[in-house]
């Protein structure tokens, strides 16, 4: 039985800690981001990870704006602990990474070296990418960087979202994490170094990166639109109006300018690109729900061409 640390944030941190508090390991403490000022009434509000943390009685360590507070490094060194888990947090400073006996694990959401950064998910689907996975792996100065344990490979659909993925890797990659764990534990397992030469980036992706080009191949328009969604959003403009796309799918081959929008046979809403054609599927005008290609096309004006 190992005692253990851990740190997380958003949702995908859930699955992981659940899992970890039904193996036979002890998690002493968890530690993730301080309570934030959310929505209009500016009332705080925890992290996700700290509410179920807190149904499931552990003790909850908030990280202020500072990795290496002393407070906080003093307050993780009490714990004593043989590892820490981390799972979508924060780079951890050297004071922190020399607490654990045995080191500090990371999961990550790609096949390391790999989709390095804070977006592998977006980027593998965008990159049009066939197999992706997780990599659970030890943690250094360098961010991803570190010796991987092991490693967890699943198939990505040709219409699957980010947001799609992103649900199914949590739970995978909880399974793999607690099957890492328990091999560390028994001393089965060893790290392999990353080819540092093979390694790709994946930074964060904001509302600027997500503006589509239509006049690209329908291939790349079809990986930006999953690729992005469901945040930061591919979008367009209709009109004067910007146009979120969230879920798409390969048009036919088909004698559209980029842009330009069809009712096709069937009920499909097309738009030509660069090279072929993508189905929209789901968009978004402002002030609207989303609504289905089919939708938007008894509703709006089709001979507005999307740029």
């Amino acid at each position: 039985m190992l005692k253990i640390v851990y740190m997380g944030s958003p949702d995908f941190a859930i699955p992981s800690l659940d899992a970890l508090h039904l193996s036979r390991h002890q998690i002493t403490a968890v530690v993730t981001n301080a309570d934030k000022r959310r929505g209009r009434g500016g009332e705080k509000s925890p992290t996700i990870v700290k509410k179920r943390a807190q149904e499931l009685g552990y003790p909850v360590i908030e990280a202020g704006s500072r990795m290496d507070d002393p407070r906080l490094v003093e307050e993780i060194r009490e714990q004593q602990p043989d590892l820490i888990v981390v799972v979508a947090f924060r780079i951890l400073p050297p004071e922190i990474l020399s607490i654990p006996k045995i080191g500090s694990v990371n999961l990550h959401a790609s096949l390391l070296p790999k989709y390095r950064g804070a977006a592998p998910i977006h980027w593998a689907i965008m990159n049009g990418e066939a197999e992706t996975g997780c990599s659970v792996f030890m943690l250094d100065e360098r961010v991803d960087t570190g010796q991987v344990l092991r490693q967890l490979r699943t198939r990505i659909d040709s219409n699957e979202t980010t947001g799609d993925l992103y649900d199914r890797l949590k739970i995978l990659g909880a399974e793999l994490l607690v099957q890492t764990v328990d091999q560390i534990d028994q001393g089965n397992v060893e790290g392999v170094p990353q080819d540092d030469e093979q390694a790709t980036p994946a930074p964060k992706l904001f509302k600027e990166d997500a503006q589509l080009d239509l006049t690209e191949s329908a291939e790349v328009v079809h990986n930006r639109i999953r690729g992005l969604s469901p945040f930061p959003t591919a979008w367009v403009t209709y009109g004067n109006m910007k146009m979120n796309l969230y879920r798409s799918k390969m048009g036919p081959e088909i004698d559209l300018e980029p842009g330009e929008l069809f009712f096709a046979e069937g009920r499909h809403l097309l738009v030509g690109c660069g090279e072929g054609s993508v189905e929209l599927t789901e968009v978004q005008l402002p002030g609207k729900s989303r609504m289905s290609g089919r939708d938007f096309a008894n509703g709006y004006k089709l001979d507005i061409r999307l740029q």
